[in-house]
């Protein structure tokens, strides 16, 4: 599906489809937002490349999966940004990869399938005065799409209380392992998301012809932006060495009380050896064993036995093993 918004004036404005690209190549004040959601087609392909977009950038945009990038061309800024087709409350992300194009009088982003940072922008009229500076419109588009990042991320930190506050209980392997699955979607994410920081870092400080540079009149939407970023990566980091020293806590508290556990078992083998090697002794069948005559050689061997036990208990707990 190809549709197009055509801004002719600063308030008359015109929707349709393909068609209103000849219209806006005839108008050289007017400003063009050309929205497609379809795979690139032979068709698309040759429509982009005869609107200025770069062919290397047309085949990263082709692709199901490619790092965020922005990159520079003669006619356009291309920008590759990864959004969200939904994201769950467990951190599972199903991500939707946005191509944008940006000229000095046009916009053009392509998607796969519904994007809602792109339906926000474009059903909201508030926002179309927005398309006579298209780098503006771009920068705030990619700046709902991370506060909706940023949302979800700030979600999670209730979820990792929680987890926190079970983990001291005996039972808490299925905490640990949710602990282990966030971070492995944290892992994830983190990646994402340092893409998006350098992206818009690069936006912000080096800036391109059609995005603007220094301190222009869209230096405050690129620095809204890139602070998103930044947060949105800083909080990931922080919650990812979060779940990975919770986790290193349980190894170390169940450590801990399997130690006391052989602490204990170790000190009960301990006494008992010499019981049973006296036991072992005497429980020999040869003929000749003087203590086996002897009157009160059980008592006496019984009494030793006992004592050597209290010795050693008393010993273990001298140097505080029990």
């Amino acid at each position: 599906m190809i549709r197009a918004k055509l801004l002719s004036g600063r308030d008359h404005s015109q929707l349709g489809g393909q068609e209103l690209v000849a219209e806006w190549r005839a108008h050289s004040n007017g400003y063009l937002w050309l929205d497609i959601q379809s795979e690139i087609t032979p068709e698309i392909r040759e429509l982009l490349l005869s609107l200025g977009c770069g062919e290397l950038a047309i085949a990263d945009c082709s692709r199901n999966s490619h790092p965020p990038k922005v990159e520079e061309f003669e006619h356009t800024t291309f920008i590759l940004f990864r959004g969200m087709a939904g994201f769950d409350d467990d951190l599972t992300l199903q991500p939707q990869q946005l191509g944008i194009w940006v000229g000095h009088r046009l916009l053009i982003t392509v998607r796969r399938g519904h994007s809602v940072s792109i339906a926000q922008f474009w059903d909201s009229r508030e926002h179309q005065h927005l398309l006579q500076t298209p780098p503006i419109l771009v920068l705030r588009m990619l700046h709902y799409a991370a506060g909706r990042y940023l949302d979800r991320i700030l979600d999670f930190d209730d979820t990792l209380a929680e987890l926190e506050d079970r983990l001291p209980d005996e039972r808490s392997d299925h905490a640990l392992r949710e602990l282990v699955t966030y971070r492995s979607r944290l892992r994830k994410l983190r990646r994402i998301f340092n893409y998006h920081q350098r992206l818009a870092e690069q936006i912000l400080n080096g800036g391109t012809a059609h995005m603007g540079t220094g301190r222009d009149a869209g230096h405050h939407a690129r620095r809204d932006f890139f602070d998103r970023c930044e947060r949105v990566h800083s909080l990931t980091n922080m919650y990812y060495e979060i779940c990975g020293d919770l986790v290193e806590s349980h190894i170390s508290i169940s450590s801990h009380r399997l130690n006391n556990t052989m602490k204990v078992l170790t000190i009960i083998t301990a006494i008992f050896v010499p019981l049973s090697f006296l036991a072992g002794v005497y429980g020999m069948n040869f003929e000749v064993m003087p203590e086996l005559r002897t009157r009160y050689g059980y008592f006496v061997v019984l009494g030793v036995m006992l004592t050597l036990a209290a010795g050693m208990l008393g010993l273990f707990r001298r140097y505080r093993w029990l």
